[in-house]
């Protein structure tokens, strides 16, 4: 399931290649999500830095940051902010909004950082795309060694619980004049969603692929890495958490 095709050529298989590093670096991942609620995710952000009550200039890691939005609000807000993505493409486009406390570098999230911060945010269920679960352990525990003796750490992931209640198998999204055919499954302990379209004569097909973690799988790495879970919250409005009923997963940790 892993194996991807090549957008430029759909019938060669890439084994090497890992679905989210292709599937993040073509055109049409960005076409697809465009229509997400941005403002939803700034209000998250300022609910967020308040709730963690970060001092003026604080250092913010941006951990998968994509093409930067949320790292540029978030330098908006007054921090020192770094975004880190394994995408090149992303990174390239990012980097153009670069300023002298806006920073964008392509980075591996299992590997820790040099540098020390103040706060690091892993936003909008950017965890459990590895192959291999030990993986996920080895990102925790970079995100804990990647912070400062005060930081706070925040992953905010799906609430599993309520996707998989609500999921919806198949799907028409048609977008910039491209229709999307989504199809939504649950198979060996991960959410998994195809994606296949037509775009200028040629067929593409990608798959998603996310570990369906939930709150008591974090809870069991966390005790491993040796990090302190401090809050869990449902959504962006930061409500407690509930099992069935909450949309989102997020967990505020050191």
């Amino acid at each position: 399931m892993s194996a991807e095709q090549n957008p430029t050529n759909p019938n060669q298989d890439q084994p090497s290649e890992t679905w989210f590093s292709s599937w993040f670096d073509t055109p049409y991942y960005h076409i697809l999500y465009k229509e997400r609620n941005y403002r939803e995710a700034q209000v998250f952000m300022d609910n967020l830095t308040h709730y963690l009550n970060l001092p003026e200039k604080a250092k913010v890691l941006d951990l998968a940051c994509g093409k930067g939005r949320h790292s540029i609000y978030l330098n908006q807000l007054g921090f020192d902010v770094t975004g880190a993505d394994l995408s090149e493409n992303s990174i390239a486009e990012a980097s153009k909004n670069s300023n002298e406390t806006l920073h964008f570098k392509v980075h591996d999230m299992r590997e820790p950082f040099e540098e020390k911060y103040d706060a690091i945010f892993n936003l909008f269920t950017s965890f459990g795309y590895f192959e291999n679960d030990e993986d996920n352990l080895t990102t925790l525990k970079a995100i804990k060694d990647s912070l400062t003796e005060y930081g706070f750490a925040v992953i905010d992931f799906m609430n599993v619980n309520q996707v998989i209640n609500n999921l919806v198998p198949d799907e028409v999204k048609t977008v910039e004049g491209i229709d999307f055919h989504l199809k939504r499954y649950v198979a060996d302990g991960h959410i998994y969603k195809e994606i296949d379209f037509e775009d200028k004569g040629q067929k593409f097909h990608f798959t998603e692929k996310v570990k369906a973690l939930t709150l008591q799988d974090f809870e069991t790495m966390m005790e491993e890495a040796g990090i302190y879970l401090l809050d869990i919250f449902g959504d962006y409005k930061l409500k407690k958490f509930h099992k069935t009923e909450s949309e989102r997963l997020i967990l505020i940790f050191k």
